[in-house]
């Protein structure tokens, strides 16, 4: 499984690609405005930084804007994915972006129709949000392991990125059922490190060194 990191913080993206651990980087408007500097010349610093697809999100709400808005991302680096919201005139806007070979993540899905939708209209990527899910009392892992069942029958080329991903058992969960990307906050990958056995056991090991004699 992949990882990308859901975060448009350069020095984030940077401490993690250093690792080998970032496969792609995922954005949304609410991650770019937190870092107050220009959003084209942030996206091109993360497209300098990581080889994987990133995703920019498009923010019209009709299929005239979206394509226009696409066109232009996709000239800022050839690793831009156009991330195009879940209406009727986002769902327009897949065919005619995958006819001219712009990748496409359609976000903001919360069921498997919509996703099953997004596949048939050719987009590249689909962002299950499972954490939101989670938080109206639906188990949003569920719809992954139905994504999932449906992509294997049809042999469908998308690839299923879990978002809105809350804690590290998200991640888990998405690998043991066959996600192709879990999208992580950099917060999450840093628990993902966290186990007090490891702790216990290196000081352990460093208390035994100093009395081995050199």
């Amino acid at each position: 499984m992949k990882f990308f990191i859901d975060t448009a913080n350069i020095s984030e993206i940077k401490y993690w690609n250093d690792m080998g651990l970032v496969d792609g980087v995922t954005t949304n408007p609410s991650l770019i405005a937190k870092e107050q500097q220009s959003f084209k010349s942030i996206i091109r610093d993360i497209c300098a930084i990581v080889d994987g697809p990133v995703s920019v999100e498009a923010t019209s709400e009709n299929t005239d804007g979206i394509l226009a808005e696409a066109r232009e991302f996709s000239t800022w680096s050839d690793n831009i994915v156009v991330k195009v919201p879940f209406i009727k005139e986002g769902v327009k806007a897949l065919p005619i972006l995958r006819d001219e070979e712009i990748m496409t993540n359609t976000t903001l899905i919360f069921s498997v129709s919509q996703a099953l939708i997004a596949m048939k209209a050719g987009t590249t990527f689909l962002s299950p949000f499972i954490g939101r899910l989670d938080d109206i009392g639906h188990y949003g892992m569920e719809i992954i392991s139905d994504i999932a069942t449906i992509k294997n029958n049809y042999n469908i080329d998308a690839e299923v990125i879990v978002a809105s991903i809350r804690h590290p058992l998200h991640v888990l969960e998405s690998a043991r059922l066959g996600a192709d990307v879990a999208t992580i906050p950099a917060a999450i990958l840093e628990k993902m490190f966290k186990h007090p056995l490891t702790d216990k056991g290196l000081d352990s090991f460093l208390n035994d060194w100093k009395s081995v004699k050199q």
